[in-house]
């Protein structure tokens, strides 16, 4: 357990956040003796980044109420699988069998990757494994399986006899024409197989009995056992209300939801959780990232260019703040890792659980030292053409002998993310810049320079060489000129390395013979 007064006064989100969800629920806890999470998964397309942000971040929370209280917790991941499909994914193969079953619960129709039973199932099985990948620890649940096997049902029963209480609740934020036809409850067609949104002419309350109008004919069923399924406002409360829910995080565009979600929650008999909005994720142009899309960086992505524990560094920060999510702000992600890892053993506690690493390893991040940014690397596979660690692993062990792959994990699997990423998205995006009369002279002076000076000078001195040849061929006003200029030639990009190490890594000879080729033949 952590000292209280530095629980009490951090200002660390996921604390601050479990503080309140204590404060506010602390009699409805006390009662259960359990507090329940929950996330929710929509799979009508792939599991996204969004979907994994929820469970992390929820997941960071309970971490923090580890060290707060020690109290039986459980994180529900819930599917919305029951959904019918609206419209189809522009990431998937084989949509021509999700374009002939638009309408039908996602668990009825086929799989398109024909591995599972249904597309639902897939999606559900996709969100399962990677979930795994991060060993989070959660509590899957199905809403058709919970639908069909009559968990939901003294629920339903109940929301039918709030039925008048609920419709007061939900129609004023309905269109006119919505209103004429909106029910809670949608049945499946027997005959289609379809989720219907048609109208409710009769009910019984006790029995759940139910008689519709589907366009003029009247069509009976039971709100039971999986005959029908709620509205999602509605859908939202009765799983809150059924599974007890203490808290649940949403993106910010599920605002109004929520607020009409806790009414009916209300109306049923129980508060409703403590929610948190978070803003959403955008892809490069500024959109919102869609599942339906699939635009922005997959999850497959991020785990190519980076480690798991990158992308959990990259959900801690600022939730309520909108996030870019593209493919470029891996290496700027990855480097940051490494800079909280380093930090981590020279802060105090109190600075220690405002660190992220803090909360991405529960308290305790690896010890490993930091030999180089994930920024160099990148720049090693370029200068190097390296297609393999072993190669990368050459230039590291010139600098630092002592360093070994088998004690420097980190260290390893970035040197393959690197090589990843470099030719993924770095090597098709290059563009060298030719050299004119004055900026060739002032490289070939550089090059110069670094025939003379010696091997077994450390990087900032061989830094300041660098420096000194960018003053004395016209820079000494805008230094920064001067490395862009060797970066757009040497490298094919604006920004780079810091030269004085990128020297003393990828080695004096190297390096020479790398600059001139680059001026002479590009």
């Amino acid at each position: 357990m952590l000292d209280n007064n530095i629980i009490q006064s951090t200002s660390s989100w996921p604390f601050v956040e479990v503080r309140k969800l204590l404060k506010d629920r602390k009699d409805i806890i006390k009662k259960k003796n359990k507090i329940t999470f929950q996330t929710g998964y929509g799979p009508s397309g792939l599991p996204h980044i969004g979907t994994f942000g929820e469970v992390a971040r929820t997941t960071m929370m309970i971490n923090a109420l580890n060290h707060i209280q020690k109290i039986d917790h459980e994180l529900i991941t819930f599917s919305d699988d029951m959904d019918g499909l609206r419209k189809v994914p522009e990431n998937i193969p084989n949509d021509e069998i999700l374009k002939k079953n638009l309408g039908k619960p996602l668990t009825s129709i086929p799989d398109t990757f024909k591995k599972f039973s249904s597309f639902g199932e897939h999606n559900n099985e996709m969100l399962k494994e990677f979930l795994k990948k991060f060993n989070f620890k959660f509590n899957f649940k199905s809403s058709t399986e919970n639908y069909k096997k009559g968990i939901f049902n003294k629920t339903l029963i109940r929301v039918l006899e709030k039925y008048e209480d609920i419709m007061n609740i939900i129609l004023p934020t309905l269109r006119e024409e919505r209103r004429k036809t909106y029910c809670p409850f949608l049945p499946v067609c027997k005959t289609t197989g379809k989720v219907l949104e048609i109208p409710l002419q009769s009910m019984n309350k006790k029995t759940g009995q139910v008689v519709f109008n589907n366009e003029g004919k009247k069509f009976e069923t039971n709100i039971l056992d999986g005959n029908c399924k709620l509205q999602w406002k509605v859908d939202w409360a009765m799983r809150w209300f059924t599974f007890d829910v203490d808290f649940e995080m949403y993106g910010k565009d599920l605002t109004e939801s929520a607020i009409l979600s806790s009414k009916i929650c209300r109306l049923l008999g129980k508060n409703p959780p403590n929610g948190f909005a978070y803003e959403l994720f955008l892809d490069e142009k500024g959109e919102k990232i869609s599942k339906s899309k699939g635009n922005g960086i997959s999850i497959e992505q991020w785990l190519r260019y980076a480690s798991p524990e990158s992308l959990s560094l990259y959900m801690y920060p600022n939730p309520k703040r909108a996030k870019k999510l593209y493919s470029e702000v891996v290496p700027k992600t990855v480097d940051e890792y490494l800079s909280f890892i380093e930090k981590f053993p020279s802060q105090e506690t109190k600075e220690q659980i405002l660190n992220p690493v803090w909360h991405i390893h529960n308290g305790n991040p690896p010890k490993e030292k930091v030999v180089m940014p994930f920024s160099m690397l990148l720049n090693l596979v370029g200068s190097s053409n390296a297609d393999n660690k072993e190669i990368l692993w050459k230039f590291i062990n010139r600098f630092h002998k002592e360093i070994k792959p088998e004690n420097n994990k980190i260290l390893d699997g970035l040197t393959q993310y690197a090589i990843n990423y470099f030719k993924d998205k770095v090597e098709p995006n290059k563009k060298f810049k030719k050299p004119n009369s004055l900026e060739k002279k002032a490289l070939e002076n550089l090059i110069e320079k670094l025939k003379k000076i010696d091997d077994s000078l450390n990087p900032e001195e061989i830094q300041t060489y660098v420096y000194t040849v960018g003053k004395e061929n016209g820079y000494e006003k805008n230094l920064r000129d001067w490395f862009k200029l060797i970066y757009e030639v040497t490298f094919g990009e604006e920004n780079g390395p810091r030269m004085g190490f990128f020297i003393k890594f990828f080695g004096l000879k190297e390096t020479i013979e790398l600059i001139n080729d680059k001026v002479n033949n590009n």
